[in-house]
């Protein structure tokens, strides 16, 4: 059990015997384990260098047993730290021969994804490996992961992650699905919302993305989707989506109040109305994520109207853009 920090099958034998024992000297071990003197003296010259027994002085000698939690502790940081080197030499190597294979074998630059849990399971692993940045397009309804079920966003975005993600339209007036939305940008999630977004994807750190290769399944097959590596073809859709980006309205969530002259800038909680209206959303939908009847967004929407000094809803949206009050903050530098 302990072999892989470094201790035989006799060594543990030994140094277990030991423990039970508190000290005894190589004979008695012997006995006990049925093993010659002269081995048993080796395994404990072992274990003395290895630091997991101690020399006990007497007529005799003897060898007691260093305590468990001291004298492992060396080894299993040795062992800790080796199996980080050989996982990082593999990762490198895999690396190396994934792109030998790519420049012999175009083949190798997409990987065809069966099954909603393989599918869910390549969603996780792309988002544990993302170092940078995660892409997404975000569609109405789903495949294999529900916005929901997406735990490890928020480890991403805890590590210090970009996420950057433009919702379809339709998406955002699902239940609850606004409310989750607000959840991932308070902890961080860079949102926007486009009236239809092209397919669904999810890109990190430019080197990989994930995108499903059937958009409407009738329910008579699995889901399927490509695992695409670097290549002309990543590069595309990492442009499809900055276009897509530019496009889309910001979407808010608790902002910070910015004041317009006059003093007729939003507060925060008209900020993320402002958001939602601006994004297309429906005064029902709006309604429901803000627990208020769909007469009291219609009158919100009014005042800011009667505020902005504006007589329709386009161009109150075109002066919250001019206003520049749902821009996203600039990065810190």
């Amino acid at each position: 059990m302990l072999d892989a920090i470094g201790v035989t099958g006799d060594e543990e034998r030994v140094y277990r015997l030991l423990v039970g024992m508190f000290d005894a000297g190589p004979r008695q071990v012997a006995e006990q384990l049925g093993l010659s003197a002269a081995q048993v003296s080796a395994i404990l010259r072992s274990l003395h260098a290895k630091g997991l027994v101690s020399l006990v002085a007497g007529d005799e000698p003897k060898y007691a047993p260093s305590p468990p939690d001291v004298a492992f502790g060396p080894l299993l940081m040795r062992g800790q730290e080796s199996l980080e080197w050989a996982r990082t030499a593999v990762s490198r190597m895999a690396e190396e021969y994934r792109g030998g294979a790519r420049r012999r074998d175009a083949t190798q630059l997409v990987e065809v994804i069966t099954g909603s849990a393989a599918i869910r399971q390549q969603l996780t692993n792309i988002q544990v490996g993302a170092r940078h940045e995660l892409l997404w397009f975000c569609r109405a309804g789903h495949i294999a992961m529900a916005s929901g079920e997406n735990a490890d966003e928020y480890d991403a975005l805890a590590r210090g992650v970009r996420y950057r993600v433009v919702y379809e339209r339709a998406m955002l007036e699902e239940p609850g699905m606004i409310e989750n939305v607000a959840h991932g940008i308070r902890h961080g999630e860079e949102a926007r919302s486009s009236t239809v977004v092209p397919v669904r994807l999810a890109i990190a750190d430019g080197t990989i993305a994930l995108c499903p290769l059937v958009q409407n399944l009738d329910g008579s097959g699995e889901p399927t989707a490509a695992l695409i590596r670097e290549s002309s073809l990543l590069a595309a859709l990492i442009a499809l989506f900055e276009s897509y980006w530019e496009r889309a309205w910001p979407l808010r969530a608790d902002g910070t109040p910015q004041d317009a002259p006059g003093g007729a800038g939003p507060d925060r909680d008209e900020l993320h109305l402002l958001s939602l209206l601006v994004a297309g959303v429906t005064d029902k939908a709006i309604a429901t994520r803000l627990a208020v009847s769909q007469r009291t967004v219609q009158r919100r929407i009014h005042d800011l109207m009667s505020r902005m000094n504006v007589q329709t809803r386009m161009q109150l949206a075109w002066e919250v853009s001019r206003q520049g009050w749902l821009d996203e903050p600039a990065a810190a530098g």
